[in-house]
Parts: structure tokens; C-alpha cells; sequence
């Protein structure tokens, strides 16, 4: 196949590219800052039609990832750039698909479970989930966030393309043991004592193991889903257990719990936002499931195992021949 991935350079997008061109797929990413990789990487703006448009025209897979990163403050000046990004990126990939003489068949884009709405009492799936932004009390990044992602699914379900799927990715934290990931991060606080529970520890965490992430966009290429379709592990759980469960996978027996206000101040000075840590995220991947997908890591307890495991593997190897 064919794979164009726009934004196709961060995390997600790596793994995703490294994994496709392994598995012997021509890829091809769009980037604002074209480097050097094993694959094509090919210059687009995010904004305007161009020559990259001729990238699309015959492929068989677009894979849209582009975005302007959240882990920052929500200024005025960056929530402009954040929606802008989504919204305005989706619109240009949409046209370049309307437009092209051999539209590729699929077009994921990607979107976020940020979308549903912050609660304990029940999982958000598909058809039965609330969508967020109209839960009381919730604080103004929170009521932000929700609008992205609805701006951002928006942009691409308003173009219409008789001839290409489209697949709205509600993804949740793609757990892998890359360095600048998700995982690594919380697995850093958990090796510095601190990795206990965050605020109350209630909120619940959706997360998905990255070897299921892939088989799951492998799985929309070959199965006839549309719209909106939750990439999440089926269990996701609160926040103390997810931490615990973390804990007890490294080995550690102790973690420094850190209260709202501590959160508070340390997103201030790492410039982002605690929505990252504290909303209730309880999203399950109805569809997948219903769909017949089965998950090699469906519970965190497997995931976090497997994924410190490969973390010493990788890691802690590199760490003591460093020192030799």
C-alpha cells in the first residue's frame, strides 16, 4: 500500500511510519520541517494546497496526524495555534482528497478521547457516550479541549467524499517505552519516588498499548468502519490503580502522591495544563470490539509489565554501557 501520514513526525507518527515501511508499505510523510528519514518525507504548510497534493492522488491510505502539540499553557495565542492547526490542516488534507482524480480509499484522521465528557459513572463507547463540554463545573481548558476536537472532526466530516472512507480515530495515550512518550514519563516519576496517585486518584485513565494501536489502524485499513471509532484499551481504570499497577511493574513500593495544587504549580512551571492528569477519561473501544478486534494487551496490569521490561531492555543496557 501506498501511505501518506501529514504530520507524520512526532510520536504517533513514527511509529506508525517505522512500522508501515518495516512491514514493506510505500510511506510518505508530510512535514512543515522536512528531515532525513528511511522513507519519502515531502514539504506541505499545513494550510494550502501545493504540490503535495500529488502525494494523495493514487494513494491508497491518508493518515492525517497533524496538529500542533497540547502539553502547553492554554494562552490565547496557543489555543489559536492549537485549533488552527487541527482545523485548518483537516480542511487542506479533505480538499486534496475531493480533488484528486484516484482518491485514496481510507482517510483516517486522527481525532482525541478528550472528546467525551469527565465522569466516574459510567464508559463512554460510541453510541452511548457523552460528549463533553457541558459538564458542571468544569474548568475553561477543559470546555477547550472539547471544542478542539469537535472543530477538528467537523472540518473533516463536512467535505464530502463519495469515494473515500473516513474514519474519525478517537485515540486514547498510546503507551510505548520510546523516550518523550507518555509511558516514559509517568514511568520517570515512578523511578523518582513519585508516582503515586494524582488529585483524588478517581479520574479515571484510557490508554492503549502501542503494539494494539498499530494492530488497531491495521485493523480500520482492513475493515469496513466509518466515523467515529475509540482506539482505547478495553479497561481503562483510576488513576491511584493505574499508578499502583505502574509501581508494582517497575518494583517500586512507594510513590509520593502529588495533590491538586502541587499539580497545579508544577503544570505552571512545565508550562501545561493539569486537564493532561486530572480529567476523567473512561472511554472503551465499543466498536473495535464489536467489530471482532481482539487486544494482546487488554488490561494495564499485562501493558505495564511488558512495557518495563522493554523500557530496561532498551534503557537501562544503553545507561551501563555508557558507563564502561
Amino acid at each position: 500500500m501506498k501511505i501518506v501520514i501529514p504530520g507524520g513526525t512526532g510520536q504517533v507518527g513514527g511509529l506508525l511510519a517505522r512500522t508501515f515501511h518495516s512491514d514493506g508499505h510505500q510511506v510518505v510523510v508530510l512535514s512543515r520541517r522536512p528531515g532525513t528519514a528511511p522513507w519519502r518525507v515531502v514539504p506541505w504548510d499545513a494550510e494550502t494546497l501545493g504540490p503535495w497534493t500529488a502525494e494523495i492522488d493514487g494513494a491508497d491510505v491518508v493518515l492525517n496526524l497533524a496538529g500542533r502539540s497540547v502539553n502547553c499553557r492554554y494562552s490565547a495565542a496557543n489555543r489559536k495555534a492549537i485549533k488552527d492547526s487541527r482545523v485548518i490542516s483537516s480542511g487542506a488534507v479533505g480538499q486534496a482528497i475531493s480533488q484528486a482524480a484516484r482518491p485514496p480509499r481510507l482517510w483516517l484522521q486522527a481525532s482525541t478521547a478528550t472528546i467525551y465528557a469527565h465522569r466516574y459513572d459510567a464508559a463512554n463507547d460510541e453510541a452511548t457516550g457523552i460528549l463533553g463540554g457541558s459538564e458542571e463545573n468544569a474548568p475553561d481548558t477543559w470546555r477547550f479541549s472539547i471544542d478542539v476536537a469537535k472543530s477538528w472532526e467537523r472540518a473533516a466530516e463536512e467535505i464530502v467524499l463519495p469515494r473515500t472512507r473516513l474514519v474519525l480515530v478517537r485515540s486514547a495515550m498510546t503507551m510505548s517505552p520510546n523516550r518523550g512518550g507518555v509511558f516514559d514519563a509517568l514511568l520517570g516519576l515512578v523511578r523518582r519516588g513519585l508516582g503515586g496517585a494524582s488529585g483524588n486518584g478517581r479520574q479515571y485513565v484510557s490508554w492503549i498499548h502501542e503494539l494494539d494501536f498499530i494492530r488497531s489502524i491495521y485493523w480500520l485499513i482492513d475493515n469496513d468502519l466509518a466515523g467515529p471509532v475509540n482506539l482505547t484499551s478495553p479497561a481503562p481504570i483510576p488513576n491511584a490503580e493505574f499508578m499502583r499497577t505502574l509501581r508494582k511493574a517497575w518494583g517500586s513500593r512507594f510513590g509520593l502522591p502529588a495533590s491538586e495544587w502541587m499539580l497545579a504549580i508544577g503544570a505552571l512551571f512545565l508550562r501545561t495544563e493539569t486537564e493532561l492528569i486530572l480529567k476523567s477519561r473512561r472511554v472503551v473501544p465499543g466498536r473495535l470490539i464489536q467489530s471482532g478486534f481482539t487486544f494482546q494487551f487488554p488490561t494495564w496490569a499485562e501493558a505495564a509489565v511488558d512495557l518495563c521490561r522493554r523500557w530496561r531492555d532498551r534503557y537501562d543496557v544503553s545507561a551501563r554501557s555508557s558507563m564502561e
